[in-house]
């Protein structure tokens, strides 16, 4: 199963963000994407990072280092969408992510895991790739 670490940064929250993701294969790298935004916030950038890569692969392990990202896809979204994406507080944020994302997570097979960012670990190589493009 390919491996696929995913990360999402900003230059102030909101202000100028980047998402990326590194994939790996039998612990080689073999794909790299990231991107650039003018005005979001960090959230959005982990959430678009998870769903770039899930645009371009099926079967895989996603590793993020945000528990928004892995606690709202694996546990909290089936009560958002039961409540018609409300919280007790009002309007879930970036709802039209979380249905981008759930939609994706439809039709493959995704193991789930999170891994604390900035800790000399292969997450690393996501963020250093993220926070390069949120400096360009």
């Amino acid at each position: 199963m390919l491996k696929i670490y995913c990360d999402g940064a900003c230059s102030g929250n909101p202000g100028p963000g980047a998402w990326g993701y590194v994939v790996f294969e039998n612990g080689v790298q073999i794909a790299h994407a990231y991107g650039i935004e003018t005005d979001t916030t960090n959230n959005r950038m982990e959430l678009v990072a998870t769903i770039k890569a899930l645009e371009g692969f099926n079967d895989c392990n996603i590793i993020v280092d945000s528990r928004y990202v892995k606690d709202g896809i694996t546990n909290w979204i089936i009560k958002w969408k039961k409540n018609g994406w409300k919280t007790a507080s009002g309007k879930v944020k970036n709802v039209d992510l979380w249905e981008q994302l759930d939609e994706l997570c439809a039709s493959r097979n995704i193991k789930w895991d999170w891994e604390k960012g900035h800790a000399n670990n292969t997450h690393d190589c996501v963020d250093i790739l993220v926070r390069s493009a949120v400096l360009k």
